[in-house]
């Protein structure tokens, strides 16, 4: 969390700390797929997030509840506004990387 000490940054600057819980095992997936996917229950989520185990679904959806960037509702899981406010700016990042990738295969 901001102004917690995280991997990178001891003051806990906030990109730090984004990026830290970004970082995590399948915190991008499970963002990924309730922004994208819309909102989904826990076994729909981890059908969607190629059967995450369990343990690791769980421990994700904590992370990202307690950053405020999903919460539970009445159909599952779903991303928050900051949930979607943050996907909206990750989603021009996916054609640059395409072409990083065509890049690394020539």
């Amino acid at each position: 969390m901001p102004g917690e000490p995280v991997r990178g940054s001891k003051s806990g600057l906030p990109l730090m700390a984004l990026l830290d819980l970004l970082g995590r095992s399948w915190a991008m997936g499970v963002l990924w797929q309730l922004c994208d996917g819309g909102p989904a229950t826990f076994r729909q989520l981890q059908g969607r997030c190629e059967n995450v185990s369990p343990s690791v679904l769980n421990a994700r959806l904590k992370d990202l509840r307690r950053g405020q960037l999903v919460e539970r509702s009445d159909a599952g899981y779903a991303a928050t506004q900051l949930g979607v406010g943050l996907f909206d700016l990750l989603k021009p990042l996916r054609p640059w990387a395409e072409n990083w990738a065509d890049a690394l295969r020539e």
